[in-house]
């Protein structure tokens, strides 16, 4: 980990410098002194519609492994052909923040299984002695999920909830609805979500008012930009931080960000990923000042190659898993491929310091963020 500690000691100075070297790239003007703005109607509109150009690329699901050469990255290395059934939810972290994390739910059929995530999401709920340290959920005390329905020829879940769901605080409400559709949309059946509240369906949310006219899906992103304003001529990517629970356990969270419209999606999210996070958040950079993106390359084998260059690794240097995973699960969220393989300063061996080679095809973990209690 002694590279990851030279990284952390380097972002210190980097993330306060994040502000001014987006502003400075001319990315919306963003401003560390100004509140965020909300998404213009039109942008809000696109974020919230279902499209075929989706953010969401299958990064929660299972990626099946036809080749004794794809490696799975993160802890599921160590369960792959597991009977353990895990869910992935949405919960909220102690700096307010939506992350993926992996719990052992009750297993049954699949609509009783997205109640039980979607119960996960409840706080001081049922599972709330379930979830891990320095998490918890976002729907208000007393929610009850009383039913989810899956129609499968629209991709389509629909989930009603009691009247205990309106009563959150007003600054949660857009968390509420990117943690209850991230939460769902794992599910590879499911790209739409509707909600009801006591047989009633919601066209708009009871407090802000957003529009709840057409089904949510991934496009609304997640974990937006706390400062600036977001150009209506711009593009979303999101990209994976790193961050530490209460308990020093490495975890990943998934940022929206936006650029301007036109640039190459997994190119734009990767630069995103080396200008690091916010200050304040919580996130840790994974990339030094010094990382450089050589060129991202898709092949037709379903393999996206991604080149870098930094100084700070020589050759038989470990690279800090936090970078390597960092990357694969940025890559995997922007593109169509679901597998992603690293070159480092022109080298093809790449292998990370939870020893996983990143320079041959690696897959996304079947399940991330698996966190002790």
């Amino acid at each position: 980990m002694a590279h990851m500690q030279k990284i952390r000691g380097i972002s210190a100075v980097c993330l306060l410098a994040v502000p001014l070297a987006l502003s400075g790239c001319s990315l919306f003007g963003l401003d560390a002194s100004s509140s965020v703005d909300p998404p213009p109607i039109e942008v809000e509109a696109q974020m919230l519609e279902i499209s075929g150009d989706t953010l969401d690329s299958g990064v929660m699901g299972p990626v099946t492994l036809d080749s004794d050469s794809v490696e799975v990255s993160g802890p599921a290395a160590t369960e792959a052909g597991s009977s353990s059934t895990r869910t992935t939810v949405f919960l909220e972290n102690d700096n307010g923040l939506l992350a993926p994390v992996s719990l052992s739910l009750p297993s049954g059929e699949e609509t009783l299984a997205l109640k039980d995530a979607l119960t996960a999401l409840v706080s001081k709920g049922a599972y709330a002695s379930s979830l891990p340290s320095g998490f918890h959920g976002i729907l208000p005390a007393g929610t009850t999920v009383q039913s989810v329905t899956v129609d499968k020829e629209k991709a389509l879940a629909i989930v009603e909830f009691n009247a205990k769901f309106n009563e959150y605080a007003v600054e949660d409400e857009r968390k509420i609805l990117e943690a209850v559709t991230w939460t769902l949309t794992g599910d590879e059946a499911i790209q739409g979500v509707q909600i009801w509240v006591d047989g009633k369906k919601l066209s708009e949310m009871p407090l802000k008012g957003t529009p709840l006219d057409r089904p949510l899906s991934r496009n609304m992103g997640i974990n937006l930009p706390k400062s600036g304003t977001i150009a209506m001529n711009s593009s979303a990517v999101t990209v994976y931080f790193s961050a530490a629970s209460p308990d020093g356990v490495q975890y990943y969270v998934p940022v929206t960000r936006f650029i301007p419209a036109g640039l190459e999606p997994v190119k734009a999210a990767l630069n995103e990923l080396i200008s690091g996070p916010e200050s304040g958040d919580g996130l840790e950079m994974v990339m030094t000042d010094g990382t450089l993106l050589d060129s991202v390359e898709e092949g037709q084998n379903g393999v996206v190659t991604v080149s870098l260059k930094d100084d700070m690794f020589v050759d038989g240097d470990k690279v800090p898993a936090e970078m390597l995973e960092s990357v694969v699960l940025t890559v995997a969220q922007n593109s169509e491929d679901s597998l992603v393989q690293i070159r480092l300063n022109g080298k093809e061996a790449v292998t990370g310091t939870n020893e996983v080679d990143y320079g041959k095809p690696v897959s996304v973990p079947q399940y991330l963020n698996e966190m002790p209690l």
